[in-house]
């Protein structure tokens, strides 16, 4: 289609006209950033004025961003948590928006061992869906003729609640894809998805994974860029097709579907698609996945794939030199930052090494400020933290934590993450995202802090007791290599009776009783989601720990002030803790978690 020259941006030549109006709406955004910034917080204060949060704080309609950080208290989510209770049991007051809670969004930050909740109005489809609009619009200027064929994205839901109150409690992404906005989504040529909206939006994992899967594999050929959500869920769908290569290349041959997909709609959909059989196909999936060389299995697979679209950033990291085996060299790209709070940003250059990655904030989602992080300063004192900057005035190599005030209702609110300026498009800064403040371990949408990881310890610990045996230390590391990948925990232990030591069979309930003592986002990925493994204890020699600190203060750490790691992930330090391990040991069953007992 032919653009007119007056739409292009600086971005680059756009695909289309539609191209065009998106990336001139994102030069008009980060152009303006302070003054986009003051009208968002300007308007999300009008709205809300009259709400019961505001009204507290005494702004008597101001508008203004000094009269709102001088009265305005930064918070965390306990700070609001008896709030959102209240509207979580039934009050439809206007306790944070104007406009009506329309549901709450389930984050997999956790507070006292369960979701948070966060209260989100139906106006925030409208912003998230603005967001997703314009990520190919820029993925267009770094790759070509996306319009010519498929994606190939394992998209799922996950479990939903209600709150005592009636509303529904579930995660984000399940909102979105459950919403009108995106069942109903208009035709676009270059966001076409192999997978069938009845796919995506069957409860069941194994049915939705099956049928992504076989339609992956059905239009092996259309396929041009393949992705989930986070790296973990990519690794999972190739473990899947590992597992299920058989039956899958089966259904093929025969044109018939798998009797275990038994989901009405599905199965109604799935005969519109395997239409005949395909034993041509079927030889090619056998010959590919029979061996036991899987490198590249998915350039292998789908050999006209340009990219993978995951997120490796943060956490996810951790899986980058797994799916660079998997992808046969496959650029990795990685295209929105967003949270369960709110959507916030996007990678103008997605095809950057993701090392370099850099998310570009989007000043119209929300209002941003940001507190300066030292990473090895003390803790920030709550009764007297430093200023905050405004999101124009943030300084390039500087890290902060995001604090956020959004048209949901949420006001100078700490999300937790951490963010270093790498750069500015136009007046809008450009972040990396760096970690998740307080978080351990992690390996899918899990995140676990040091206290959860001790007192799993403890309660696991107890059971050691009749064996007059105890735990000396411990440290810990998500394991990425195995798909699913897994927590492993290093245990020293001090056995007073030989004769009488732990035995294996305890050992392993150990590890059961420490993933029952794990919050309910972990718990869910164990039962419902299958997106981590069974928890590993591994024994180490009496005087491993000691070695550890060895090894630290030869590379540097002061004696006086070594403290054993809670989580490890050098190369170095994992290596000398597996060359003494003594027993392997994992959880013999999967921890309780039922949907319909969360609390809320």
């Amino acid at each position: 289609m032919a653009v007119d020259s007056q739409l292009s941006s600086p971005l680059g030549p756009p695909a289309c006209d539609k191209d065009s109006k998106a990336l001139l709406f994102i030069e008009e955004m980060t152009r303006e950033t302070s003054a986009v910034q003051e009208r968002v917080l300007g308007e999300i204060l009008f709205w809300n004025a009259e709400t019961e949060y505001l009204r507290r704080f005494q702004l008597n309609g101001a508008t203004d961003r000094d009269t709102f950080k001088s009265k305005v208290p930064v918070v965390t989510y306990e700070d609001l948590q008896p709030d959102i209770q209240r509207i979580a049991n039934g009050d439809r007051s206007s306790i944070f928006s104007a406009h009506p809670i329309s549901e709450f969004l389930t984050s997999s930050g956790t507070s006292a061992g369960e979701r948070k909740l966060m209260p989100t109005i139906h106006e925030e489809l409208d912003r998230r869906q603005l967001l997703y609009s314009l990520l190919m619009p820029v993925m267009n200027l770094y790759v070509s003729g996306l319009d010519k064929g498929k994606g190939l994205y394992f998209l799922f839901v996950k479990a939903e609640t209600k709150t005592p109150g009636g509303l529904l409690a579930r995660p984000v992404l399940t909102s979105y894809y459950k919403s009108e906005h995106f069942k109903t989504r208009p035709y676009d040529p270059y966001n076409v998805y192999t997978s069938p909206n009845e796919a995506i939006l069957c409860a069941d994992s194994f049915q939705s994974m099956y049928t992504q899967m076989l339609c992956g594999l059905l239009m092996r050929e259309e396929v041009l860029r393949v992705g989930a959500v986070f790296a973990s869920g990519l690794l999972r769908a190739i473990r899947f097709l590992q597992l299920h290569w058989q039956q899958l290349a089966h259904d093929i041959s025969t044109g018939a579907l798998n009797p275990n997909i038994t989901d009405p709609a599905l199965r109604d959909c799935m005969s519109k698609i395997i239409v005949k059989p395909n034993p041509e196909l079927s030889k090619f999936i056998t010959q590919e996945c029979s061996g036991e060389n899987w490198e590249g299995i998915i350039t292998r697979i789908w050999p006209n794939t340009k990219y993978l679209d995951v997120i490796v950033t943060g956490a996810m990291a951790q899986y980058i030199p797994t799916l660079e085996y998997y992808g046969g060299g496959l650029p990795l790209s990685c295209t929105m930052y967003a949270s369960s709070e709110c959507y916030f940003g996007l990678n103008l250059k997605p095809m950057s090494n993701p090392s370099e990655v850099s998310y570009t904030i989007m000043p119209n989602m929300c209002y941003c400020e940001f507190l300066p992080h030292e990473p090895d300063a003390p803790a920030v004192s709550r009764d007297s933290p430093p200023p905050l900057v405004d999101l124009a005035d943030v300084e390039v190599g500087k890290q902060y934590e995001l604090i956020i005030t959004t048209y949901a209702g949420l006001c100078r609110y700490r999300v937790g993450d951490i963010l270093q300026v790498t750069d500015f498009y136009n007046s809008a800064p450009q972040f990396r995202f760096i970690r998740r403040k307080n978080v351990l371990l992690s390996i899918d949408s899990d995140k676990t802090d040091e206290a959860e990881l001790q007192k799993a310890v403890d309660n696991a610990s107890a059971l050691l007791q009749e064996f007059n045996t105890s735990v000396v230390e411990y440290t810990s590391y998500a394991d990425a290599k195995s798909i699913p990948g897994h927590y492993v925990i290093y245990w020293e232990l001090l056995v007073t009776d030989p004769a009488n030591p732990p035995t294996h069979e305890v050992l392993n309930l150990c590890c059961l009783a420490m993933e029952e003592s794990l919050n309910s986002v972990y718990r869910q990925s164990r039962v419902a989601d299958n997106s981590i493994g069974p928890l590993e204890i591994r024994v180490v020699k009496n005087g491993t720990f000691e070695e550890l600190m060895d090894y630290a203060i030869s590379r540097g750490a002061s004696i006086n002030q070594y403290k054993v790691p809670r989580c490890v992930n050098s190369s170095p330090i994992v290596e000398l803790l597996d060359s003494r391990v003594t027993s392997v040991n994992f959880s013999p069953a999967q921890p309780q978690w039922n949907p319909e007992r969360r609390r809320c």
